[in-house]
């Protein structure tokens, strides 16, 4: 029998709560998009928990193409969910989520240290950090210029200093701000605390994937209990590559919203904009970028390998 996607059921729950009062509809959709947000959770083959703007959709954009290339699927599909398991069985559903925030957060309280038993938690699962500091210039690009008003709202609603993302600057998003560095720092040391105790989690941080691609898609492959030829890694690595899908996203190679630009003209709203490690020291004066430093270095817990030592080594 037909069900609808797991796409076409958020989509349904913005819909029908669009018109209610700003209280009402954010409680409202809190509540309902957590329930979808756990149904998936349970449902999906592999779990990807990272903050946003840590390459989640990069990643999924060469599982994607992994599976695609060996089922023949169109390379314009990239998996939220259950696109591409509802074309063919054979092919894993695939889930991102960052655990943390509004709705999300529902993911990460059945994850929590101590939690009780549920199918969550046996789940495949890859953690995929970031270093904080290139974290938080995209996400302030993500949050000013691409992010959508419902996530927005649902987000603010929920910070004790909520931010006016019109007027707001850089550097008082990253240092001061409640979703800036610090609060970035926190959501990596309790993922961290948090993987270490499952039993079927592995990290895989952003800038490993970054210096070798196919070794970590090899690796996530044999979570999941796939084995991939060395031609499916490497397409999946060169569709993947970074000028690749820049030059697809200005072509609108790809039909999905999230992977399109935010502002039309405006690229610094591409959802593909820079991908350096280590570029967030280009948007900062030295004594700034030596600030937040100092800041990661007292609050970030040293084995996820982004203090000052770890980088130089």
């Amino acid at each position: 029998m037909w069900q609808p996607s797991d796409g076409a059921k958020k989509m349904a729950v913005l819909a029908v709560t669009g018109a209610l009062p700003a209280a009402s509809r954010i409680a409202a959709r809190k509540r309902l998009l957590a329930a979808l947000e756990v149904e998936k959770a349970r449902r999906t083959d592999l779990l990807i928990i990272g903050h946003p703007k840590s390459g989640n959709t990069w990643l999924r954009v060469m599982l994607s193409r992994l599976y695609g290339f060996r089922h023949g699927l169109p390379a314009h599909l990239v998996v939220t969910s259950d696109e591409l398991h509802r074309r063919n069985p054979a092919i894993p559903r695939i889930t991102a989520t960052n655990g943390w925030y509004s709705y999300e957060g529902a993911v990460g309280a059945l994850l929590e240290v101590g939690a009780p038993p549920d199918p969550v938690r046996d789940k495949p699962i890859v953690f995929l950090p970031r270093n904080p500091l290139d974290i938080a210039v995209s996400w302030y690009l993500q949050v000013t210029r691409r992010q959508s008003q419902a996530k927005f709202e649902l987000i603010n609603a929920e910070l004790d200093r909520p931010i006016d993302r019109r007027s707001i600057d850089r550097w008082t998003f990253v240092r001061s701000s409640a979703i800036g560095v610090a609060s970035l720092c926190d959501f990596l040391n309790t993922w961290q605390r948090r993987v270490a105790a499952l039993p079927n989690a592995i990290t895989v941080r952003y800038e490993d994937l970054r210096a070798d691609p196919a070794s970590e898609l090899a690796r996530i492959g044999r979570l999941i209990g796939g084995s991939f030829t060395e031609e499916e890694i490497a397409e999946a690595v060169r569709f993947g590559a970074f000028d690749n899908l820049k030059q697809l996203e200005q072509a609108g190679f790809f039909k999905q919203k999230g992977l399109r630009p935010g502002i039309k003209g405006d690229p610094q709203s591409a959802k593909v904009r820079r991908a350096k490690v280590g570029g967030w020291r280009d948007d900062f004066e030295p004594a700034q970028a030596d600030e937040l430093e100092a800041l990661v270095r007292a609050r970030l817990d040293p084995a996820l390998g982004y203090t000052e030592p770890a980088r130089a080594a």
